[in-house]
């Protein structure tokens, strides 16, 4: 029988393996389990263990990813509020994710893309959609469709918060910024979006 303590310390190590292989792999999307395991502080069973492939690890860090960014689209969208206003809180809000789920970016274009890309169509649709409503308003860009667009769009987010450079800053605002520029948000406007949204 598993004691409740017991329970408690298989979830801990879980959690740890998963949040040092968001690390590991944005770092080198090649890297195999035995790297995850070192830098976990586990040996490679514990790892298989809990994630019998590697493509399961993969699999359950682009789900928790796609989760998190849903519930993070589902508080903001709203048809009654502009779609570049619900496009900038969208960022805003992303922005302390960023960071966390930008291997994706790298591991979409790797071996588990075509795996990666299903589990995060329900991201892509809202922000399709969202797009698309811009784009009517006139308020977003026709230069792509609306599912490119909204795609790059966000990209552009964790394309930013994946740039290690020493000595360069680049916070919530200038993410957005480049965001809504993508979309073609005049640059006054995206500034003034930007701004408003990182004064509240």
């Amino acid at each position: 029988m598993v004691t409740e303590s017991a329970r408690g310390a298989k979830d801990e190590t879980r959690k740890r393996i998963l949040d040092v292989a968001r690390e590991v792999l944005g770092q080198n999307p090649d890297a195999g389990m035995g790297d995850i395991a070192a830098a976990a502080g586990v040996v490679r069973r514990t790892v298989y263990g809990h994630f019998p492939a590697r493509a399961d690890l993969v699999r359950t860090l682009a789900e928790q990813a796609a989760e998190e960014i849903v519930v993070v689209l589902a508080e903001v969208n709203a048809d009654d509020v502009p779609a570049d206003v619900v496009w900038t809180r969208f960022v805003t809000r992303l922005w302390p994710l960023a960071h966390r789920y930008r291997v994706l970016l790298a591991l979409r274009r790797g071996e588990h893309g075509d795996e990666i890309h299903t589990l995060l169509e329900t991201v892509d649709r809202i922000l399709a959609d969202l797009t698309r409503r811009g784009q009517e308003a006139q308020l977003f860009g026709r230069h792509l469709p609306a599912d490119l667009l909204g795609r790059m769009a966000y990209s552009a987010v964790f394309a930013i918060a994946d740039d290690r450079r020493a000595g360069v800053a680049v916070d919530a605002e200038a993410a957005t910024i480049t965001s809504l520029l993508v979309l073609g948000v005049p640059p006054s406007r995206a500034h003034e979006l930007a701004h408003l949204s990182g004064s509240r």
